[in-house]
């Protein structure tokens, strides 16, 4: 008996959580397709924590266990965390439960999930402000390339929510008797930006003023009074292209994801005495890990 692991990447950027979009909860979505039901544990290690394009000026690795059982009806739930083993400080940084279900239909697959995030309050991770999200995708297979739409909510702490879209684009190719996959993708993403706002008052000045942690790098005082411009709007944010590599061995699946971001639509952040423009550039990031998986 043999499973089979698709990747489907969505939003949020990083890997072990299922059906989320480009952060630490939806890197990768996993599915049987066989009907068994069964456990994957994972760890895996990310060089820098990217969302939307974002970071933090400080770079936040990643170490990532985390454990999951998908039950053959579709429905699964996942727990992980997140210890940052920077030299600057290491702790566990995030922890993150998510439950949801999961289908396929011929050519259509997709599913709907929500993330509960648990954050350290010394956190500087970009997302630090998000406590949840709740996430749908519906994916179509053309044989010559899969397409998938992703829409997902973030509800955040002391601000409004975000509403965030992806389209994606991506073919698998199979090698060594199908043990290894090969999936380059392209993504596109938009939505508001009410997490990023959050993050300048409460993470990248708040916790860090006096603390002597080092420059923002933003140009805006050290004021918590911070605001970004049209912050409800539903701006292009991001362009994702990432070539995952996979390979099955027994119960042991390896993988490999070089990934690179090309932040859009550049953010206006002010407060009472500033008024910047920020730069952003474009980001190149990686994840590696190694996954187990075995039937109840």
């Amino acid at each position: 008996m043999k499973l089979r692991l698709t990747f489907y990447f969505i939003v949020f950027s990083f890997a072990p959580l299922l059906l989320m979009a480009q952060d630490p909860v939806k890197n990768n979505i996993n599915k049987a397709e066989e009907g068994f039901s069964y456990f994957l544990a994972d760890v895996s290690y990310i060089n820098d924590y990217v969302f939307m394009g974002r970071r933090d000026s400080i770079a936040a690795p990643y170490l990532i266990p985390s454990i999951g059982y998908y039950d053959k009806s579709g429905f699964f739930a996942d727990a992980s965390l997140s210890f940052l083993t920077a030299s600057e400080a290491s702790r566990v940084d995030l922890i993150w439960l998510s439950a949801g279900y999961l289908f396929n239909a011929n050519k259509f697959s997709g599913g709907i999930s929500g993330t509960a995030y648990f954050f350290n309050e010394e956190s500087n991770n970009v997302m630090s402000s998000v406590v949840g999200d709740l996430t749908g995708i519906i994916g179509y297979d053309f044989k010559l390339l899969e397409t998938t739409l992703y829409l997902s909510t973030y509800f955040n702490d002391g601000s409004k929510n975000d509403f965030i879209g992806g389209l994606m684009f991506d073919r698998t190719f199979y090698a060594i008797n199908k043990n290894l996959l090969i999936n380059p993708r392209i993504s596109f993403y938009a939505g508001s930006q009410y997490f990023y706002e959050q993050y300048y008052s409460n993470s990248r000045l708040g916790n860090r003023k006096g603390k002597g942690i080092g420059n923002t790098g933003s140009g805006v005082s050290d004021s918590n009074m911070v605001n970004i411009e049209e912050v409800q709007k539903f701006n292009f944010l991001n362009i994702e292209l990432e070539i995952p590599l996979q390979y099955n061995y027994k119960k042991f699946i390896f993988s490999f994801n070089p990934m690179l971001a090309l932040p859009q639509s550049s953010a206006t952040i002010y407060s009472e005495d500033t008024l910047i423009t920020e730069d952003l550039e474009p980001v190149f990031y990686w994840s590696v890990g190694v996954s187990y998986w075995f039937i109840p």
